[in-house]
């Protein structure tokens, strides 16, 4: 089932990612983690249908997407980032593998930390955020999504990992997260890991987390 919704509010959150908040169709539900096929209601785009994780909580009055865009070719991203308020979008179903398991650690590179925000958000406001992690690879500093927040959350459990400029402030790793690192960091392998990010990224963590003892069924990330 389809549904068309106005967008409702805009917020700039990096250089290239923005927050999009929308009406919520009566009756709408959805798990943290969850994500729907989102296309733009304009004349040539409606069919242009792709995946978006909500970054609300579903007791929330409205939907939220945190969207990165990518303005290097005339595609979906770069028609959403000229969108405005009174806009719309038309979104689906809800659907999505990655689901909440248990306290863990979360291995996220640049936009894949978008289905741990509404997860992590809601362990924060239910008071079950003890225990977990996130370890989040960027380029660089600037493109860290919701470094503030995160840092409210998670405290010293929020890890920055930069692989494309040095710096002082945050862990800087000349390339991929490492097994190397992995082990460093994470003292427990026998507990869930939630990965997501592009697929080289996604192979390289699963396959080290295997190797450093972690349980196939431990390991959850999107399909």
């Amino acid at each position: 089932m389809s549904y068309t919704v106005d967008i409702t509010g805009i917020e700039q959150v990096t250089h290239d990612v923005k927050r999009f908040k929308t009406e919520k169709p009566e009756g709408y539900e959805f798990e943290p983690g969850q994500a729907t096929e989102l296309s733009v209601n304009k004349e040539g785009w409606a069919d242009e249908k792709r995946p978006f994780t909500f970054t609300s909580l579903n007791e929330e009055p409205e939907l939220e997407f945190t969207i990165k865009i990518y303005d290097d070719h005339d595609g979906v991203t770069k028609q959403i980032d000229r969108l405005q308020t009174g806009d719309q979008f038309i979104i689906g179903d809800p659907w999505g593998t990655i689901q909440y398991k248990g306290p863990g650690v979360f291995l996220a590179g640049g936009a894949g930390v978008t289905p741990f925000i509404a997860i992590l958000r809601d362990s924060y406001e239910n008071g079950e955020i003890e225990g977990n992690k996130l370890i989040f690879s960027n380029k660089t500093e600037k493109d860290i999504i919701l470094k503030e927040e995160f840092e409210q959350i998670l405290g010293d459990n929020f890890i920055n990992v930069i692989t494309d400029e040095p710096t002082s402030d945050y862990i800087y790793l000349d390339g991929f997260i490492d097994k190397a690192f992995l082990e460093n960091q994470i003292d427990d392998f026998d507990q869930p890991f939630y990965i997501c990010g592009p697929m080289p990224f996604n192979m390289a963590m699963m396959d080290y987390l295997e190797e450093l003892g972690a349980e196939p069924d431990a390991l959850i990330f999107e399909e």
